[in-house]
């Protein structure tokens, strides 16, 4: 094929990648809407409708066309310009992720998907491990038909495999030897915090109730403040705090006690950095893959970022703690600063992964990991999930669920059908660690900004060095450019050292 053929196949491929953007965010909205509004009789519905549309995505990527406008391309790739080789080695990646699943497989996987979710909102709401046993059952066993099938396709080990759809080029060996260093030091370093908390004043009881619109009303305050467009997004409640829609449309959640504002807020802020991530990426690429965000370690290092780096910094807090005071009518020694900034750095073992401090989080992380590559392996079922989870709580964090909505069925990832998410979260708050030092050295009174809640400064470089670079680079790329290393534990303990023990 001549050159001018070639690009005619690279602006053909272009052109159906713009509309398989387009069906994926309508995917990611219909999960939102299902998530937040639709009636529950509707969920049958909505399972056949997000089945629809995955077979519509996979049979556009699956189609012997598309490979064969990818190879033609390919033939004059080194001509292209660089953003361009770098869209079309995406293209490359996505195809082969796909043609690795057969179709009847999708299809079967979006259903029991769909089914298992809305199985598991009622089953955790009840305390009811048996009714979702059987569907969790169905979607291990479809995970590890998917995981196989990749595997061949990839050349790689099944777990591996699934891992790589969420966070390209990484590998469990990697993982394995990362989160080996977090258990070496994190034991004996959370006792060193406990110990250290113990012997300061503890934290003075804040006292609600606080209602939900006076919450809603100031998350949205504060989102305003970190650069949330409310005229390309929105915020809602759902079961489960997450981000979805597309960068022109962003679609978050939180959920609320009246009796505690801080997880909700927290929650907002998180989901925020996500979505701030998203708005971010080059406008230019925003409907072709060069153009998406690289994977979810990345991902979880921008909601990660802006939660537990910037918005937990004393800085930041001592901003924040008047706009508390005005939004519940807050008065005395327990809205003070020091106070406000004691119950969001409190530490100690507890049940619940997304209300779990810093120093903890990791252990429940690493619990999933763990659990999860076992159900992929063919090592564990359903059925003996709860035990262990159970065991594992006990082994990492010393404490045991009284029961399976507190254990094993408190997240929504694996009914979900989300088999090797778990380990980005920690990876993501590795890299988030790595990525605020990297800011702090090159961006003079960051800090100081922060204390006056301009978060503009640490925007500004983090649109730069993560935020703008798309997919062009790998996810280990990215994080070497923008902070000088390869992403490591290091950046990591010196953060909870300094922030916890003053070192």
């Amino acid at each position: 094929m001549n050159a001018l053929n070639s690009i005619s196949a690279y602006e053909t491929l272009k052109s159906r990648f713009h509309r398989l953007a387009a069906l994926q965010g309508a995917q990611s909205v219909l999960h939102w809407d299902r998530a937040t509004m639709m009636p529950e009789g509707g969920a049958k519905a909505r399972a056949e409708q997000q089945a629809a549309l995955a077979m519509i995505c996979h049979d556009m990527l699956t189609s012997p066309q598309m490979a064969e406008l990818v190879a033609s391309a390919e033939e004059t790739a080194s001509s292209l310009p660089e953003w361009d080789r770098a869209n079309l080695a995406e293209m490359r990646r996505i195809l082969i992720h796909a043609n690795a699943t057969p179709a009847d497989l999708v299809e079967r996987l979006a259903r029991q998907r769909s089914e298992t979710e809305m199985v598991w909102r009622h089953a955790r709401a009840a305390n009811d491990y048996a009714s979702l046993a059987p569907g969790l059952d169905k979607l291990i066993t479809l995970a590890r038909e998917q995981a196989a099938a990749k595997a061949d396709a990839l050349g790689l080990d099944p777990y591996d495999a699934l891992l790589d759809g969420y966070d390209p080029g990484r590998r469990s060996a990697e993982i394995d030897r990362l989160f080996g260093e977090l258990e070496s030091f994190l034991p004996s370093l959370l006792q060193e915090v406990m110990e250290a908390q113990s012997a300061a004043p503890q934290p003075l009881s804040i006292e609600g109730p606080f209602p939900i619109a006076l919450q809603e009303k100031l998350g949205r305050e504060i989102m305003g403040v970190l650069g949330f467009d409310f005229h390309h997004g929105r915020l809602d409640v759902s079961h489960h705090p997450f981000s979805g829609g597309v960068p022109d449309d962003s679609r978050i959640t939180t959920r609320y006690d009246e009796n505690d504002f801080t997880e909700s807020l927290m929650g907002i802020i998180h989901e925020t950095g996500h979505s701030l991530y998203e708005r971010g990426l080059p406008e230019e690429w925003r409907h072709q893959p060069v153009g998406r965000s690289r994977g979810m370690t990345i991902h979880e290092s921008q909601s990660l970022l802006f939660e537990m780096q910037a918005a937990r910094s004393a800085a930041f807090v001592g901003w924040l703690t008047p706009r508390l005071k005005a939004a519940f009518g807050g008065e005395g020694p327990a809205w003070s600063p020091e106070n406000i900034l004691r119950h969001y750095r409190k530490v100690g073992p507890s049940l619940i992964r997304v209300q779990a401090d810093e120093v903890t989080y990791p252990l429940h992380v690493i619990l999933r990991y763990r659990l999860e590559r076992a159900m992929i392996a063919g090592e564990l079922d359903a059925a003996e999930l709860p035990a262990a989870w159970n065991e594992g709580m006990d082994r990492y964090l010393g404490i045991t669920p009284p029961d399976d909505a507190s254990g094993c069925m408190q997240d929504i990832h694996w009914p979900s059908g989300s088999f090797g998410y778990f380990p980005t979260y920690t990876l993501g708050a590795m890299a988030a660690a790595q990525l605020f030092a990297a800011a702090r050295t090159a961006v003079p009174g960051l800090e100081e900004a922060l204390g006056q809640g301009d978060v503009g400064p640490l925007l500004g470089w983090i649109r730069e060095n993560v935020h703008g670079r798309g997919s062009r680079f790998t996810p280990d790329e990215i994080i070497a450019s923008a902070t000088g290393g390869p992403l490591g534990t290091g950046a990591f303990r010196r953060h909870i050292e300094a922030r916890y023990l003053g070192r």
